[in-house]
């Protein structure tokens, strides 16, 4: 990757560093009670007709939601519920969940098997996304094995087009997220064709099950 900077876009240090510090100095998000499971699967109904089931979609536009951990499940529907992420189908839907209600679908899909990746990556692919998402930190937040601490999603075994259309989202600015900057800033510096590099890269990585806090 060139090391010249292209107009308006800051150095990945200087992102990431910009990172911490706001992590820092942030308030830590509240805290959830714990959700229903069995409840969880009850309420579920209504989601499955996208998200799969046992939330693991056969959509490539809507993301899989089993295996994510229960806080980052949690906060995206309060973020869909408080109008700070839309979309024109969740925004409707989150618009009439309670607390208890997002607790435990959070409890539900953390609790069902993650997806399988539905085809492999090529040498090439592998290596090129690998080095990007060194390059780009993407493990400072996502963990080495991107599958995510629990204030993050998973990003392995995902669906390539919905892993896609989030990234070019993050850099146009139009994704909502739990604290407003750190992805958005993180996406500055892609171009179109590392997005597609990275998104394909992740698509092909399996992930263990989270536990119900969060990191598996």
């Amino acid at each position: 990757m060139s090391s010249t900077l292209r107009p308006g876009v800051l150095p990945v240090a200087v992102i990431v560093a910009a990172a911490i510090v706001a992590t820092a100095v942030a308030p830590v998000p509240i805290a959830f009670g714990a959700g229903d499971v069995e409840a969880g699967r009850r309420k579920a109904g209504p989601c499955a007709a996208c998200h799969g089931a046992d939330g693991n979609s056969t959509n490539p536009a809507v993301p899989s939601l089993a295996g994510q951990p229960t806080f980052y499940t949690h906060w995206q529907l309060v973020l869909f519920r408080d109008g700070r992420r839309r979309d024109p189908q969740m925004s409707p839907f989150g618009a009439n969940l309670t607390d208890a209600d997002m607790a435990d679908l959070a409890a539900y899909y953390a609790a069902q098997r993650p997806p399988r990746p539905s085809t492999a990556s090529d040498a090439d692919t592998s290596t090129a996304g690998q080095r990007l998402a060194q390059v780009h930190h993407c493990a400072s937040c996502h963990a080495s094995e991107l599958a995510g601490p629990r204030y993050t999603p998973h990003l392995a075994g995902q669906s390539y087009a919905y892993l896609v259309k989030q990234l070019r989202e993050f850099k146009a600015g139009t994704r909502g997220e739990l604290d407003g900057a750190t992805m958005t800033s993180a996406a500055q510096p892609l171009t179109e064709q590392e997005i597609e590099i990275l998104a394909r890269f992740y698509a092909n990585l399996p992930v263990a099950p989270a536990t119900p806090g969060g990191r598996p």
